[in-house]
């Protein structure tokens, strides 16, 4: 292992494995949502400066997570992305989501494990049969 730095700014850990010949290293990178050390993304997921701090302050697994969220926001409250307002909102509420602040849910939306433990504790098995 062996760091690289880009003008004592940002520290890399590389760690090169190679992983059935598909991908030759893995760059490491401190996650500002999970707060650990996890896999980076491979490219900036937007154009010009803003791609390029989301790629050396969040990791791929973040971002995913991110993109499972506001897809969620985008279906439930029906958004339009052709709208700048509704643009602008999902970039606002992707920072909050990277900064670990309170983000906006879908209206009614419920955890699927607590919508599960809910139904799995309300249920109450019918009377046995009588012969």
């Amino acid at each position: 292992m062996y760091d690289i730095s880009e003008k004592g700014e940002k520290q890399f850990k590389r760690v090169e494995y190679l992983l059935w010949g598909l991908y030759p290293m893995i760059i490491l990178m401190f996650c500002k949502k999970y707060q650990e050390e996890l896999p980076a993304m491979d490219f900036p997921p937007l154009p010009g400066p803003a791609g390029k701090e989301l790629l050396e302050t969040v990791s791929f697994k973040a971002f995913e997570a991110w993109k499972s969220h506001q897809t969620t926001l985008i279906n439930e409250r029906r958004m339009d992305l052709s709208n700048p307002e509704s643009r602008a909102f999902l970039i606002e509420e992707m920072h909050k989501f990277f900064n670990n602040q309170e983000v906006a849910q879908a209206e009614g939306f419920v955890e699927p494990e607590k919508a599960l433990d809910d139904a799995v504790k309300s249920f109450t098995p019918p009377p046995p049969p009588i012969i």
